[in-house]
């Protein structure tokens, strides 16, 4: 399933005058209430959710490039190296990541020592709200993927399939935007 998204993406990124290969990683993560007891559940306390968190990497055309589903209750910069790994491994043109003030330290720490490679922390200046460069393309493929109702919540009682779920949503969002 992960080679159709890749084919697929990599057709819109040729199609759009760019390599076909991505050079930049954006990461993020979206808390998400679990409907069952599932395999693994937490306490995110920043978001008020007792469910998973869904952490993606997108390329600056939104396309999804690695999924991992953790329970809630892992912060940000400890959680954020796996799909790191997943995105870097899959395609090693990757040259840096991007990741908002959550990702600040020990993923920074992390992505040197596994990849020699920088993150850029783009962080908020003002307390109002402000669309920040490069973050808002991975925000809005959160929102893409928001779009399915089977990802209102989490409804799968095994990690896997809620990462499967997420690829089967964004592939669909990547079909609807080729035709």
């Amino acid at each position: 399933m992960a080679q159709n998204t890749r084919s697929n993406s990599k057709k819109k990124r040729i199609a759009a005058g760019r390599s076909p290969t991505p050079s930049y990683g954006l990461i993020d993560s979206q808390s998400s209430k679990t409907a069952y007891a599932s395999e693994e559940r937490g306490f995110d306390g920043g978001k008020k959710v007792k469910g998973r968190k869904r952490h993606i990497v997108s390329d600056t055309m939104g396309n999804l490039l690695a999924v991992k589903v953790h329970a809630a209750n892992i912060h940000d910069t400890v959680a954020g190296i796996e799909p790191a790994k997943l995105a870097y491994k899959r395609y090693p043109g990757i040259e840096k990541f991007c990741g908002d003030d959550g990702y600040r330290g020990t993923f920074e720490i992390d992505v040197f020592w596994e990849f020699a490679l920088g993150v850029d922390i783009s962080a908020r200046i003002k307390p109002t709200f402000e669309v920040l460069p490069k973050r808002w393309i991975v925000e809005r493929t959160l929102a893409w993927l928001s779009n399915s109702r089977r990802l209102s919540k989490d409804y799968e009682i095994a990690t896997e399939s809620a990462e499967a779920m997420v690829v089967i949503s964004n592939l669909h969002t990547l079909l609807k935007s080729i035709a």
